[in-house]
């Protein structure tokens, strides 16, 4: 008699956590009306179930199982719960197929005392285990990747869908499993085996994505950050002319009342002074593309602040393999990288950044080098850097590069830190 009881609590607590599991691989929000409706689901299912059982039997309540339980399931989360119907349909499968683990432990703790109420009292033990582990350190992950893309949910939900088929072909719907016909008894390993290496491309192909998804982030970013350099430049260029604008009637008046008086030397000394003046707040013309000029003229003033010697030599062909974002991306984040590295030398005198921009056999070629306190360390080809948010701008000029079919390299030499590319 106890031992029928706990088989029906066993398969009572085996649908609730079929049903709990489902819900938390479906993404369903744990609001307080999500999980009233939830246990509401239960307590029907619940009694459908039983109803089955008392009118068909349990072997035929077995085999309706999908029909009664599995698809209304399924419907419920992508009707009522607005979840996409394939990752629904996923998640009802993978709650099936994490119902399996607790069975095995109640099939050992059964098998090891002898006894069928062992086998049943182990499960449910196990079914409360399993949804603490599932909630805490799996749910997440399965939701993550069954939103990443279409692909990734029909890959997640094979293993389940196909042992799915699996057990209600051989156990539920016929005995095969049970007679040890070999094609079944390697169906399964055969199967998992082959999602193993499938999903060992798949996810190496879905890091790569990724990978470069963060180079174009990255490379994004500092476009964004060079656009707000620009406009700085450009705002300050606006501020200085505005105000020679409105002070060019007062030299205009001085130099008037100069010249009434013949004091010419006097003239020549101011007209001087304001060609210097002219000089230090207008860019320098480096070369003739007018957005590369104003960033070299940016970096240029940032250098001199900082004590550096920045010597340049532009020459841009007229056709350019980058647009004009990109090759200020790769100027930018080059100069800059060159200036933190200079600025950590104690001797100003020995602050150098060269830079070489040519055209050479119908190639676009960058050489840009700095001197250097500390010699850097090279990680697979790049500067390795220990500074949290630093090492994402070489990865991003490299993108560049490669982006388009070019060839660039890091290294050290005479102390000198060289970066160069060709395309």
């Amino acid at each position: 008699m106890i031992v029928t009881v706990i088989g029906l609590l066993r398969f009572g607590f085996s649908l609730v956590f079929g049903i709990a599991v489902s819900v938390l691989f479906a993404g369903i929000e744990p609001t307080r009306k999500n999980k009233l409706i939830a246990g509401l689901l239960c307590v029907i299912f619940l009694f459908v179930q039983t109803a089955s059982w008392w009118l068909l039997g349990l072997d035929l309540t077995s085999k309706l199982y999908p029909l009664i339980i599995h698809l209304p399931l399924i419907v419920i989360f992508s009707l009522y719960y607005k979840r996409p119907w394939l990752i629904s349909t996923v998640s009802v499968l993978s709650g099936y197929l994490c119902c399996q683990a607790p069975r095995w432990i109640g099939f050992l703790a059964g098998a090891a005392f002898g006894s069928r109420l062992a086998d049943h009292a182990f499960y449910i033990a196990a079914v409360f285990l399993f949804y603490y582990f599932l909630k805490r350190y799996v749910a997440g992950s399965v939701r993550q990747l069954m939103e990443v893309s279409t692909k990734s949910c029909l890959f997640l939900g094979g293993v389940p869908l196909f042992y799915y088929l699996f057990d209600y072909a051989t156990t539920i719907y016929t005995d095969v499993l049970y007679r040890g016909a070999k094609w079944a008894v390697q169906f399964m390993p055969s199967t998992i085996s082959i999602f193993y290496f499938v999903f060992v491309i798949l996810y190496y192909a879905e890091t790569q994505k990724q990978a470069s998804i963060q180079r174009e982030r990255d490379m994004l970013d500092t476009q964004f950050r060079l656009a707000q350099t620009e406009f700085a430049s450009l705002r300050q260029l606006q501020q200085n002319a505005a105000s020679y604008r409105h002070d060019m009637r007062h030299h205009l008046a001085l130099l008037q009342g100069l010249a009434s008086e013949e004091h010419i030397e006097e003239i020549k000394e101011y007209l001087r002074t304001a060609q210097s003046d002219m000089d230090a707040i207008t860019p320098i013309r480096f070369c003739e593309n007018e957005t590369v000029n104003l960033i070299l003229s940016a970096f240029a003033s940032k250098a001199k602040q900082s004590g550096i010697l920045l010597t340049v030599e532009a020459k841009l062909p007229d056709s350019l393999p980058f647009s004009d974002t990109e090759l200020c991306s790769l100027l930018s984040n080059a100069l800059e990288n060159a200036i933190h590295a200079c600025e950590n030398i104690t001797d100003s005198n020995e602050r150098y950044i060269k830079l070489r921009v040519y055209s050479k056999n119908n190639k676009l070629c960058i050489d840009i080098r700095n001197s250097y306190h500390t010699e850097p360390i090279f990680h697979q080809g790049f500067p390795a850097s220990k500074e949290k948010g630093h090492g994402f701008g070489t990865k991003s000029m490299a993108h560049i590069v490669e982006k388009h079919g070019g060839v660039y390299q890091f290294s050290v030499k005479d102390g000198w830190f060289i970066f160069q590319a060709t395309t």
